[in-house]
């Protein structure tokens, strides 16, 4: 799922991968042992920093034999058969300047293949220091020593080993011994040998130190990340599972701050903060302290923390969030009574989403914690799948069809699909409205009131999707580049720049629906001096501009002030020949693909 991150008062516009950018995203917990039941706990957790000792003896031994067995061969399968033809690949605008011919080759095969500097990340320490990137306050905060058990779920497939071992590494350094249970690595049908052979290697030998600390779970065909994740709940015995992707690293005193706040309440689910590891460089990059909510096509996307969390003046304190973006720590048994992970889902995408709501609308809460951090790789592309917006949209009909109610229009209009007969086949969902029904959920309008009030509504639209010229059918109204302002003609493609809205009050508007109130406004078509421009509806209301327009379905687009219509005229300047201009109304007409039935035109 691809988490956009938009933040007004703090800055920056980031796109997280959840692994989620794509991807998106991740979690945490983790250490070793039983501390249950023991007479000596002081005594135990000596004995345990023992053996975890003896246990990164293991992971360094064996991190030299994965560096010499690169020096042999850079990869196999196929990682060999990646494209090299990424000539001007965004790999070395930071990267690799002094790198010979044939390390560049390889290190370009790996990047493709994995989407990171995996040929970097090759070389790098297993249990290399990251900096401590929390609140100055978090380390001053102590911890009831009998805090609950975790099990740690990493979820690959086809990941570089050296990210994945850094990443179980980095748990077992910077997690207290007795707090882990088990690690449980999910691998969703590798093709990587080196995953099959070295990785099996290391679980073997660790498991020969402390038996079934690491459990491997291998799916003999690709499931997807949402039920890998399942599976790797199924097979964790801990109270609390902690499930994340398998390229995190994660920071010091990151277990704690979570396993309290599940400890004094079951229902809440809890994600760190994170922060990026930029996939040329692996540099660990601070990201603002920030809550998880989504937009209208159920993207993923960070947002600032709610004013009553500014109003505390703490910045330890736990962020409400409206949505996870992707990877969370919860009570074992609560994530089964409220349904788990919606299995009906496929590959990846919507259900963070979904599992937010679904715990805000059945009695929990979500929070994002400022003291627990953790650092994760956003990948420059997805390699493991050619089309992932196909996937969340699925998904995302999903979502509103079983949680959304009267809201659920919202999510076909920003994907530009119409209503009724969307053609997009959903899969069964009858099992998610029972599990709706039997957790007794609140309407959906609750959770835009109460929890996500940050959130954009737009109830006013009548009309939405392409809009075409009876002229020339073939090309649609385009909002063009955004520094221009000014709307333009081309070929339909049926994507977002083309998505147009048609309101109530008669404005046009062009362009992604902007998700909150925070995000920069949406733009409507307005006439200017007797030409077609975009401009913020806001900016165009408040100083009472010409940007209402009469149009009936099959009819002309007429402005109600200046009564000019919007129309083609033929032009040897543009690329597709002809473009839109605002003149006297001739007989020319206009269609937009979906009509609100409730609404017709």
């Amino acid at each position: 799922m691809a988490c956009a991150r938009r933040m007004k008062t703090l800055a920056s516009t980031c796109v997280i991968l959840s692994g989620m950018t794509n991807i998106a995203c991740l979690l945490y917990v983790g250490w070793i042992t039983n501390f249950v039941n023991e007479k000596d706990p002081e005594r135990k957790l000596e004995e345990d920093k023992g053996e975890t000792l003896r246990i990164i003896e293991r992971l360094e031994r064996l991190e030299n034999v994965v560096n010499s067995h690169l020096q042999e061969r850079p990869q196999k399968d196929r990682e060999d058969a990646a494209d090299l033809s990424l000539s001007d690949s965004p790999l070395f605008l930071r990267w690799g300047r002094d790198l010979g011919p044939e390390s560049r080759r390889v290190a370009l095969h790996k990047f493709q293949y994995y989407g990171y500097n995996a040929y970097l990340s090759d070389r790098l320490s297993l249990d290399r220091a990251i900096p401590d990137l929390r609140p100055d306050g978090c380390k001053n905060i102590s911890y009831h020593a009998s805090l609950p058990q975790v099990s740690i779920v990493f979820i690959f497939v086809d990941e570089a080993l050296s990210v994945i071992l850094r990443s179980v590494h980095s748990a077992m350094r910077r997690t207290p011994s007795h707090l882990l249970r088990e690690i449980i690595l999910v691998d969703d049908s590798s093709n990587n040998a080196d995953l099959r052979k070295n990785l099996q290697t290391f679980v073997e030998e660790t498991n020969q130190r402390r038996p079934d600390f690491i459990k491997m779970v291998r799916h003999t065909k690709q499931e997807g990340l949402i039920r890998s994740r399942v599976s790797g709940w199924r097979a964790a015995s801990a109270p609390v599972v902690a499930l994340f992707d398998a390229h995190v690293e994660f920071n010091v005193g990151w277990a704690e701050p979570i396993l309290h706040r599940i400890q004094e309440d079951r229902r809440r689910v809890i994600s760190p903060s994170f922060d990026n590891i930029k996939y040329d460089t692996f540099e660990v990059e601070e990201y603002p302290l920030s809550a998880h909510g989504f937009d209208w096509e159920l993207w993923c996307r960070y947002l600032n923390p709610p004013r009553s969390w500014w109003s505390q003046k703490n910045h330890t304190a736990p962020i409400r969030s409206p949505a996870l973006i992707g990877c969370f720590v919860v009570d074992r048994r609560y994530f089964e009574e409220i349904g788990l992970l919606d299995e009906g889902m496929e590959v990846y995408g919507g259900e963070n989403v979904e599992l937010g709501i679904r715990v805000w609308l059945c009695g929990g809460s979500v929070e994002v914690l400022p003291c627990s951090r953790i650092a994760h790789i956003e990948r420059a592309h997805k390699p493991y799948t050619d089309d992932l917006a196909a996937h969340v949209r699925r998904n995302a009909f999903r979502v509103a069809e079983v949680w959304m109610d009267e809201f659920k229009n919202h999510v076909y209009m920003a994907w530009n699909v119409p209503l009724q007969n969307s053609g997009i086949d959903i899969g069964d969902i009858s099992k998610r409205k029972l599990l709706r029904e039997r957790l007794q959920c609140r309407p959906f309008r609750w959770f835009m009131k109460n929890i996500y009030t940050e959130m954009r509504t737009y109830t006013d639209t009548i009309a939405y999707g392409e809009l075409k010229n009876s002229l020339r059918p073939d090309l649609c109204v385009d909002q063009g580049p955004d520094s221009d302002n000014i709307p333009i003609l081309y070929l339909c493609h049926g994507m977002t720049p083309q998505n147009v809205y048609y309101t109530s009050s008669g404005q046009l508007r062009v362009g992604v629906l902007s998700p909150t109130i925070d995000d920069n406004d949406n733009k409507c078509l307005v006439d200017v001096n007797g030409r077609p421009r975009l401009l913020e509806c806001s900016y165009a209301g408040n100083k009472h501009m010409k940007h209402s327009w009469l149009f009936t379905q099959g009819g002309s687009i007429q402005n109600t002030e200046s009564r000019y219509c919007l129309e083609l005229v033929q032009s040897s300047g543009v690329e597709v020949g002809y473009q839109l201009t605002l003149q006297t109304c001739t007989t020319q007409t206009w269609t937009i693909t979906n009509i609100l039935t409730a609404k017709v035109l």
